[in-house]
């Protein structure tokens, strides 16, 4: 099979509900958890076996895919995962380093008990993840908190651009999850005592770092 899938591993998908949206976020969540591997062939008839659905949803989620970046759709050769260059990588974890810092800074200004309370349970999880080497549980996790200090940051237009994002950090991270392992999550309990100490510039200088430390890890894999 050119989609490489083990059998089983993708839910039929019922039938009630917008179809076309459902195989597309389906499709998506399989290319960022890299279970649809960078420069894979995707075959929109193996596709749909695997989904149980007909070729038309998936073919108009491939051309949506391929509007948004994710998938190359190659004259007379078909879709392929979209392969990122070291370029696309650096300008979008850039990005990304610039919205953490400041979500960390809002987050020292406003958060409360139970807000620092939530970072500390998802940290305690996310160190669990990794000590049973469950990447990902542990990808999923750390975008939760990271989610979470969005959250607490308190600036909608601040998340919106957040959100923009999310996915493709988390396509750029996942490769390097068991590379960064528990270091990561000692980072994260740093920047929770930051936020619990209100220290605005403590906060964002340990976002800027930790963000910074995902980017250089991504770029010394690529190079490996």
């Amino acid at each position: 099979m050119s989609t490489g899938l083990p059998q089983g591993a993708v839910p039929r998908l019922e039938r009630p509900g917008p179809l076309r949206e459902r195989v597309y976020e389906t499709l998506l969540e399989l290319i960022i958890t890299r279970a649809l591997r960078p420069g894979q062939h995707l075959v929109e008839s193996e596709l749909a076996g695997h989904l149980g659905v007909s070729r038309q949803p998936v073919r108009e989620a491939l051309q949506r895919l391929n509007t948004e970046g994710w998938v190359d759709l190659r004259p007379a050769q078909g879709a392929f995962v979209h392969e990122p260059t070291e370029e696309e990588a650096d300008q979008l974890l850039t990005v990304r380093t610039l919205l953490e810092a400041e979500a960390a800074r809002l987050a020292a200004v406003h958060a409360d008990a139970d807000g620092v309370a939530a970072l500390e349970e998802l940290c305690a999880e996310g160190e669990r993840a990794v000590a049973s080497d469950d990447v990902d549980t542990a990808v999923a996790l750390n975008a939760r908190f990271h989610a979470k200090i969005m959250e607490l940051a308190g600036n909608t237009v601040l998340a919106g651009l957040a959100a923009q994002v999310d996915r493709r950090v988390r396509w750029y991270y996942t490769p390097v999850a068991r590379q960064r392992g528990a270091q990561s999550w000692i980072e994260h309990r740093a920047l929770i005592a930051a936020i619990a100490d209100h220290d605005e510039e403590r906060a964002t200088r340990l976002m800027r770092e930790h963000t910074e430390h995902t980017r250089t890890s991504y770029h010394e894999r690529a190079e490996s």
